[in-house]
Order: C-alpha cells, then structure tokens, then sequence
C-alpha cells in the first residue's frame, strides 16, 4: 500500500526504533509490516486517536538510504515501498545500535595507473578505460583511503578476480548482490552497515547501509543491466549520483565508452596514455558492402577467409546478428511478392520449414499469394537460418547456435552463432580462445529506431572486444562505413563517437537533456495518463494500441519537470486499470 500511517511508539520500543526500521503494526484489523520513514511528526489525527507500534521487527535501511529510495519513487515514478524493499536485507537482522565505523586510513597502491587527469579531488569524473585492459589496479587506485567505497559491477562474473585483488590489498570486502541466497545477503548486508569496507556488488549495492560513505566507484557506467527493469525503473548510475552528492561522497564513472549522460555531469574525460587505449581494443576489419546486391546473403568473402584462417589456428569464431528463427523476412523467387500474413497483411516468418505470422500467429501455405510459385528466398536471414549456411561453408567445424534460451554452450565448438546473447555467454565456455567476433548485419543495430542506437550499438562491440583473445580480430559488414561509432572504435578513440552523440542528444532534447517516459497498461489508464500530462505542460504522444492495451510517451523540457508530472498525474490514472510508468527507457 503507498501510504503513509502515523502511529504511536511505545516506551518499551523507542530505543529499538528509529528512521528505517521495519516495524509490525496494525492495519484495518491485519498485522502487517512497513517501514519507518519519518519520525517526530504532527499526526493528523489526535494522538489519543493513534495506534501504537506492535513490534520492531528488524533493522531496515538508515535514514540517508531512506531519503534516497523517496528520491528514486519520484524520480523514477514508482513504488517507494519497492525501493525500501531492495534497501532492506530479505531477513531479520535484530534492531541494534551500530558502533562507530573504524576510522583506520588505507595506504595508496603501490601502481597506479596514470591518468590524464588526476580524479582524487573531484565530486564527480568519468574515466575512459579500454575494454581488453584490465582493471583492476585502477579500481583499487579509485577506492578512498578512508571510510567506506561501493563498487557498482553489472557483470557478476567479472567480480572474483576483482573481489581476490582488493582483498591482497588489505582491504575488507562485502559482496552483495540482488541474485544472493537471502541468508548471504543479509549478512553481507549486516556486515556493511558496520562500515570501513568496500561494498561489491550489481546495481543493489548502490543502496549498500555504509554509515561512512566516501566514494562510489561505477564500473560500466552505461551498461544496460545497471538498469532495473521493474518499476521504478531506476538506473545505479543516477542513483550513484544522487546519494553521492548528498553524502559529500566522490563518484568515479569508469567505461569503455562513456555515455551521453555520463559526459553532461563531468568535465574533461580522464584517459590512459594512448599507447594503453590502443593495445586495449583489438583490430577492427570493415567490410563495405555498399557495392553489393541487398540479396546476396550475410556471409561475404572477407567473411569467410577470416573463418577459415580463424579456425585454422585453433580458434574459435562468434557470428552475431539479432535476428531469431530461421527467416524474418522471404519474397517469391519469380515475382519478388513479399510473404506476407493472410489474415493481418504482416511479414511472415519462416519457423521449423512452416510460415506463421508473428502478429497474430496465423499460419500459411509456402506458396506466393501472388503468382503461385513456391520457390522463396531469403530476404532477411535468422539465426537458425546463418547456423545451416555456416555448416555448409565450415562442413569441418562444430557450428552452434546461441540465445537467450539455449542452455550451457558446448566447450568445443568452433563456432557459435546467435543473438546478442552470445556476446554474454561466451566467456563461460572459454576452452578455445575467440580469434574473431563477426557482426553479420551491423547496419541493423547503427539505424535501429531508438535514440541510445549509436551508444547501444558501440557497447556492442565492447562487449565483442572483451570476448576476444590475443591476436583476434572484430569485424563488421556494413554499408555505412563511415559511421561514426565504426571511425571511433578504428582509431581507438570512443571520443569521435561521444562528440557527434552528445550534440545530437542534446539538439533533440532527449535525456539527459530532456525527460522521456514510456507509459503502458491499460487502454483507460494509459489515456488517463496522457491527458492529466498534457494538462500539467508535458507533452504527450499518444495513447496508441500496443500488445493488450495502450502505450503513449510523455516528453517534458527537464526530467525534474517530467518527475513532477507523473507523481501528480500516475496515481489518479492507477484508478482506472494497470499502467507502468519507464522513465528513460533504454528501446524507445
């Protein structure tokens, strides 16, 4: 329920309760749970009218964790009781005074890698690490000497060897992550509230209990799983932000390449020496394909020599295109028709050699409604389809493909291909080393229809570098080769990509220069939504059909404006139906 009750507390409880502390009460005749979130105010109602408190059940987050977590339920329009309960340890963890965190000062690290500007004494900066150089002696170099440092990591399994150095380096590591066993995280939770630690962990440990808070480290700044995906939608970096500035904490953001919303809070970008960020990204080989037939197929020569040399040192290879299935898109070999649904006039798709339609799953015969003929090619190849051609062009090698769902990838196959799933997931399986990551149609990613393609489509190629041992090799199909995001990661140089973004980010008024929500749910609430936005100054497109109700978006001069909008306007449209409120959407 998102509501605040006043209640009374009892003599026998108020050393036991204070701002955060999950407390037992009495509701409407039930027992239930909730947080403190304020104390000492002037009830409503008169105190003789008031219930008293049944029980201090356990600690919860401490004040300035509390005020965060109001913070990202407006800012994210969301649940406050949502935020709370990701601030809060999953078990029972007896209300206690904490002691005072030890005030021990850490010595600095023995290396440290230079920087082109020195980020000791700024509230806020952005480092520019490349993708295959480790990093592990800069973290350590980031941490603060005193007090408490939350290490944000989006990738859990990046975080051993970076945990094993911190540790060789004296300093008392706490892991916490949102996939812990409850038990786990909340003694690591407990742990933390202790402080004169360093917190390690996912997007959670943003809201860690550290009452010492000296600096936050956020590794992959604009990764995309430092995003939550329930609602509040609320992403770590801002969170990190946000907490940070309240606390008088530093904030070091540390990326391959950094994002727009990272270069609108910092000034110049800190960057190793040049010779560091070129051996940190690996060659990148661009095939032009701007002289070809758009019918010709994904596996072009340069493709398929780079394959073969691949396998023949004993490497293995990774395709990606993010396609599923076998076929997106097919047309008549006779008469060029394009294979579309029957029922809703959709391209049909090509799943286990039938036709159905993705729209409204109808199936079809494989015959042109056209000119009769039943010979189609392949417009627009899947995965399932690029697996069958890469058998038949490596008839020698094991092709696997890969996605989301597959299950654990084979340890010996030659080649894997798939969705961008396979970018995850091929680090997990490392018993050949990757001499070569192909993006089949890159194209597909550079003019996809989202604001954040270009910043999507670069993390790409991140996260294909990171996949790619000694020696390999990225290599891009295209037919905009001149691309910024392809000039940038050929000159090892994420600037060029980051100077034409920004500019375009910032004329288009798109966050983080401008607000942006998605609104979905019901037809009722989500036109609710739209009109009460609209009445308060935000822009609003829409409402349109989508999936079983409606989506609208709401575009507002300032994210603050857009915060104050929707906390106005979502609650009343709640009434009508289910409505889910994304600011910044990351797919819009």
């Amino acid at each position: 329920m998102e509501r605040e009750f006043d209640y009374l507390v009892p003599e026998e409880l108020s050393a036991a309760v204070e701002v955060g502390t999950i407390v037992r009460v009495l509701l409407h005749g039930r027992r239930v749970r909730g947080w403190v979130v304020a104390d000492g105010v002037e009830p409503e109602a008169g105190i003789d009218q008031l219930r008293p408190l049944l029980a201090a059940v356990s600690a919860g987050p401490p004040v300035d964790v509390v005020d965060v977590c109001r913070f990202a339920a407006w800012r994210w329009a969301g649940p406050f009781s949502a935020m709370l309960r990701a601030a809060s340890p999953p078990n029972v963890v007896r209300p206690a005074p904490v002691p005072a965190p030890d005030s021990a000062v850490y010595p600095s690290p023995r290396s440290s890698p230079p920087l082109s500007v020195d980020v000791s004494d700024r509230p806020v900066a952005v480092v520019e690490w490349p993708p295959g150089t480790d990093r592990r002696d800069l973290v350590g170099a980031l941490l603060a000497r005193s007090g408490s440092t939350i290490v944000v990591v989006p990738e859990g399994v990046r975080l051993g060897s970076l945990v094993a150095h911190l540790e060789r380096a004296g300093r008392r590591v706490v892991i916490m992550r949102g996939d812990q066993p409850d038990a786990v995280r909340t003694e690591a939770w407990n742990v933390a509230r202790a402080g004169a630690c360093v917190v390690v962990g996912g997007r959670i440990a943003v809201l860690a209990p550290v009452p010492d808070l000296a600096a936050i480290v956020v590794l992959d700044e604009g990764d995309e799983a430092l995003k939550d995906e329930r609602a509040p939608a609320w992403h770590a970096r801002d969170l990190a932000l946000e907490r940070a500035r309240r606390a008088g904490a530093r904030v070091i953001l540390v990326s391959p390449t950094p994002s727009v919303d990272a270069l609108a809070v910092a000034g110049e970008v800190a960057r190793p020496d040049r010779g560091i960020e070129r051996r940190g990204w690996p060659p990148l080989q661009v095939v032009d394909r701007r002289d070809e037939r758009p019918d010709l197929g994904l596996l072009t020569e340069p493709l398929a020599r780079r394959l073969h040399e691949v396998l023949g040192r004993g490497q293995r290879a990774v395709c990606m295109v993010n396609r599923k299935g076998r076929a997106r898109l097919l047309a008549c070999l006779s008469c060029g028709e394009l294979v579309r649904c029957e029922a809703c006039g959709a391209a049909a798709v090509e799943r286990d050699d039938a036709l159905v339609c993705p729209r409204c799953d109808t199936a079809r015969a494989r015959v042109c409604l056209r000119c009769g003929d039943t010979r189609l090619r392949v417009v627009r190849a899947g995965v399932s389809r690029l697996r069958d051609d890469l058998a038949a062009l490596l008839p020698r090698a094991t092709v696997v493909e890969v996605d989301a769902s597959s299950g654990e990838v084979p340890v010996d196959a030659e080649v894997l291909v798939g969705t961008e799933a396979v970018l995850h997931r091929v680090r997990r399986a490392s018993a050949r080393p990757v001499g070569l990551v192909a993006y089949l149609e890159f194209d597909q990613e550079l003019l996809a229809l989202r604001y954040r393609a270009a910043e999507q489509a670069l993390w790409l190629l991140v996260r294909g570098a990171r996949a790619i041992g000694p020696g390999g090799w990225l290599l891009v199909q295209t037919r905009i080769p001149e691309h910024e995001v392809l000039r940038a990661v050929l000159a090892r140089d994420p600037q060029i990509a980051a100077a034409v973004e920004l500019e375009r980010r910032r004329a288009s008024r798109f966050p983080p220069f401008g607000g942006l929500a998605e609104i979905t749910g019901a037809t009722d609430a989500v036109a609710a939504a739209a009109s009460a936005l609209a009445e308060l100054g935000v822009t609003a497109l829409g409402p349109s059909p989508w999936r079983t109700g409606a989506r609208a978006l709401a575009v507002a001069r300032t994210p603050e404006q857009l915060a104050d909008a929707l906390a106005a306007a979502a609650p009343q449209a709640r009434r009508l139906g289910r409505l889910r409120v994304e600011v910044d959407p990351l797919r819009v």
